[in-house]
């Protein structure tokens, strides 16, 4: 069996804050091909069918100045440690150190292997990650609520699996976190995250997908195990990884694909009869068709509760055609009365998915720049809580980092009367990263989660590692933490020693 524990960049991938941030301005139209969908960007404008907005409510402006008033239930010692390590964590030399210790010949020496390994754990591993295990991961969401409020979104940390065997065992993995929540007030989790690649082998999933692009392309290709599903492409969606009919899936595919449909159908069963939303993480353009099908089929048949889904898709506005095929994906949802539910990121994957465009020949499926990438997000985000607003049976995680997204859906929220105790729109960031927006948010009285992943402290280092790699420069875009934190603690030891 071979699986893969933390290996792909889902952990400072898909709540990645963004370097700058452009002012959005009401809700521009999407970058997309008018003449294949042209009906379907007038979404965000009046509609005379639709219900009247609500009234605004009374919603707290989102403050994010008030150091004493954010970091009130973090205790000294704590925000010790997290200011230190994320000090650390924006210099870029501890990176190169970390990586060249790994992978260099102390650690084969037991000794030297034991006080790396447990310096990282006291201080990264336990800032950035939950525990373990779930059970642990479990305490630490119960601890983090009490003190802050801040509920948990419970990840298991395994992302690739190659065979059958492993997927079932990830399985339980997955049904044990749910067991977590279960074990917690239900007020204190949000909800759980599954990777689909850790239940479906990574083959079956490439295939899936390539058939399902040439079924877009032609639409007369049967297939013959498809499920009822929504829309998974738009007219601007990258199809360039298909030029060719594949091969229908054999006997031994479709009994893979089978098993993976199985184990996706338990895993959200056991979330339905828990009451607890289960969240569907996102993947690069090469696979994520066929992921975004198997989402959708399980909203269809898991999402009857209309007040609040099951089911989350996620929503990468980083990719070109993403408010094309969020806006596609719930219209279809809407024509079948199905309550449907979406985790907005904007993403990760850029160089990959740039360097495999460029290598045949085609147009990148990302945005050509972060300001444009700000403008989707903000643009769907803005789409999703006018939906919400308006009574459509949507649920909404806006999974951002970015202090002003953070403000103007807190804005637009108060403007359109949202009631944001209803647990239809939440907020969520990483565990151990933009502390100050998810307590501003709170305190704002938003729902607000922070992304746990939990596992193995030995896989979880070169995870984190190769997640600070791959993203240079991200951490020391949490100098607002870092100031805010420095300025609480000066705050904290001066009133100690007047008194």
């Amino acid at each position: 069996m071979a699986t893969h524990l933390l290996r792909s960049p889902s952990l400072l991938r898909h709540l990645r804050p963004s370097i700058s941030a452009t002012p959005f301005a009401g809700v521009p139209s999407f970058a997309a091909s008018t003449a294949v969908v042209p009906e379907i960007l007038t979404f965000g404008q009046p509609n005379p069918d639709e219900p009247e907005p609500l009234q605004p409510k009374h919603i707290p402006d989102l403050d994010l100045s008030d150091e004493a008033r954010l970091f009130a239930g973090v205790h000294t010692a704590e925000l010790l440690r997290s200011t230190a390590v994320l000090h650390a964590a924006a210099i870029g030399p501890m990176v190169d150190l970390g990586s060249w210790v790994m992978g260099s010949k102390l650690m084969d020496v037991a000794a030297t292997r034991e006080l790396f390994l447990g310096v990282v754990r006291r201080t990264f591993y336990d800032h950035f990650c939950a525990g373990e295990d779930a059970a642990a991961a479990g305490r630490r969401v119960r601890r983090m609520y009490e003190a802050t409020g801040l509920k948990g979104m419970l990840v298991y940390g395994v992302e690739h699996s190659d065979d059958g065997g492993a997927c079932d065992d990830n399985m339980q993995r997955f049904l044990d976190t749910v067991e977590a929540a279960r074990g917690v007030p239900s007020n204190y989790v949000s909800s759980v995250v599954v990777k689909i690649t850790a239940i479906c082998p990574i083959r079956v999933l490439k295939r899936v997908s390539d058939l399902l692009r040439w079924q877009y392309k032609n639409p007369n290709f049967d297939l013959p195990w498809k499920l009822n599903s929504f829309p998974v492409f738009s007219g601007s969606s990258p199809l360039y990884h298909t030029n060719s009919e594949p091969e229908p899936l054999t006997l031994e595919e479709e009994r893979e694909l089978e098993n993976a449909h199985e184990r996706l159908r338990t895993i959200c069963r056991e979330c339905q009869e828990t009451n607890v939303p289960l969240l569907i993480d996102a993947e690069d353009t090469i696979l994520q068709p066929a992921i975004d099908y198997m989402a959708y089929w399980s909203t269809i048949l898991f999402n009857s509760d209309k007040s609040r889904p099951v089911v989350y898709n996620t929503v990468q506005a980083y990719l070109k055609d993403s408010g094309e095929r969020l806006q596609l994906a719930l219209r279809e949802a809407e024509k079948m009365g199905v309550p449907v539910g979406f985790k907005l990121v904007r993403g990760a994957y850029m160089s990959s998915e740039r360097r495999l465009a460029s290598s045949l020949g085609c147009k990148s499926p990302v945005h050509d720049s972060i300001e444009e990438t700000h403008t989707c997000y903000n643009t769907c985000m803005s789409f999703l809580l006018e939906k919400a607003a308006s009574g459509s049976a949507v649920g909404v995680v806006l999974a951002t980092h970015n202090t002003d997204s953070g403000k103007l859906a807190a804005k637009k929220a108060k403007d359109l009367g949202i009631d944001i105790g209803d647990r239809k729109i939440e907020f969520a960031q990483l565990y151990g990263m933009s502390d100050a927006l998810s307590l501003g948010l709170k305190k704002s009285g938003f729902n607000v989660s922070k992304y746990m992943p939990f596992g193995p402290v030995e896989t979880a280092i070169p995870y984190l590692l190769r997640r600070a790699e791959e993203n240079r420069g991200m951490l020391a875009t949490t100098a607002l933490d870092r100031q805010l934190m420095r300025k609480e603690l000066q705050r904290r030891l001066k009133a100690a020693a007047i008194a």
